[in-house]
This record gives structure tokens, sequence and C-alpha cells, in this order.
């Protein structure tokens, strides 16, 4: 049978909560956090995602393979980490062999297209310069308010290899400390183990999605994408698995 496709649409309207002032997931305070780890010389670590097989997914890997997984930070992996290397750009992002979360990484490559929508999401007020204390913060939209979700830089590796989505730059670490506060905001890792486009368009913009299936589509949909992409619309395909 032959697979369907979609297209999918998203516009951003007015917040009622402005990123400015998002809110607190777990009331957690990134920035009292952060300096609380500064003043004691501490690194952060998040004992609402904490870094063991919860945070993961009980029910996602084989027992053998959840003892194999490995919780580590980017200046354990390399000497001169950063969140962004030479900006953000859609292929960033390459997803890992684990988890089918290629919905959440064609949202997040569709968002790479339009700062303003990326600068919602991603704060600027972060980084590993001298206000590193292993505490990264991302936001999402949830029922009419940008939610403020605080992670700590722990990500989970596997026979030596990101768990999950990895950086194609090896010091650049934003797509994983990102997808790391969007599974924390899910509940686990295995909440981003299939999923739709149009979910995490509107998680990550706040906006109205729109789909059209490919497979009977309007005559005029290509008049459709012009004028969404003239507005300034964020648009993606996918492929269900059959």
């Amino acid at each position: 049978m032959e697979k369907s496709r979609n297209l999918l649409l998203g516009q951003n309207p007015a917040a009622e909560r402005s990123p400015d002032f998002p809110l607190q997931f777990n009331k957690q305070d990134f920035v009292k956090l952060r300096n609380d780890c500064l003043d004691q010389g501490l690194l952060f670590e998040d004992d609402t995602f904490p870094a063991n097989n919860h945070s993961i997914g009980l029910d996602f890997l084989r027992k053998e393979n959840l003892k194999k997984v490995q919780w580590l930070r980017p200046p354990e992996l390399v000497e001169n980490p950063s969140l962004f290397v030479d900006g953000i750009s859609r292929f960033d992002i390459i997803q890992g062999r684990r988890i089918g979360n290629c919905w959440v990484l064609a949202a997040l490559g569709s968002l790479t297209q339009q700062q303003r929508f990326l600068e919602n999401v991603i704060p600027k007020d972060q980084g590993f310069n001298y206000t590193y204390a292993g505490i990264f913060h991302f936001q999402f939209w949830h029922f009419g308010d940008w939610v403020d979700v605080v992670v700590d830089d722990r990500l989970p590796f596997c026979d030596g290899d990101y768990l999950s989505v990895k950086p194609r730059s090896k010091n650049e670490f934003w797509p994983s400390l990102l997808e790391k506060a969007y599974a924390k905001w899910r509940g686990s890792y295995e909440k981003l183990h299939f999923g739709f486009i149009s979910e995490a368009l509107v998680d990550l913009t706040g906006g109205v999605q729109l789909p059209f299936s490919l497979r009977s589509s309007p005559t005029h949909l290509f008049e459709i994408m012009k004028t969404a992409a003239l507005s300034g619309c964020l648009m993606a395909c996918d492929t269900p698995e059959m």
C-alpha cells in the first residue's frame, strides 16, 4: 500500500503569556537555580528528571541496554563545548538509531527557518561560558501559556553513542539539550518514540496547525504553500509508518 504523505502548516498567534514571562515547569526558577549552583561551585543535578532509567522510560529499551546507559555532561565529552556552532541550522540535527523521534526533529528543522520562533524556544541567557553551571532551559507552548523547562546537561549515551538525537558538530549541544527538555516536559525519552509533527509544531510555536493529505490535496495547494511561506508560516512533511 502506498504511504500517505501530509503537509503541515503552523502559525504563531498572540500569546496570552509572553515568552519573556513564562510559567515555571515544576516551579523551577532557572536563574535562581543557576545562581545557587554558581555560588556553591556545583553543577546542577535535576531531581525532577534524574539521570536514571525512569527518565529514559522503563518499557522502552531492553533491560540489558538500560544497564549500558551512561549520563555524560558536554565538558566530559569535548574540551570546548558550545550551545551553537556557526549559528543554528536544520543540518545541525542528526537522528539517532534508538528513538523514533523524527516527528520532533522535523519540527525543529522547520523551526530553524524562522528566527523569531526559535528565540521563543531557546532563551539567550545560557551557554558554556562563565555562567555555566550544568543547567539549561527551553520554552514550550502549553494550553495558552509558554512554559519554561529546566534541565541539567547530563545526556544519555548507550554503547558510546547518543541515545537519541546527536549534533552534526561534536562541540554543539543545542539539539540534544533542547530534546532533553522536551522529553522531560513530555514525561520521558520514551514519550518521544513516535508522534505527530503537528503536535510538535504547536508545542514549539503556539500556532494553529493545518494538515493536508498529499494523496487528496486541494487543487490550489501550491498557492496555499506560497501564501504560507510569504506570511512566515512553518511547513513540514511526514510519511507515516504503515
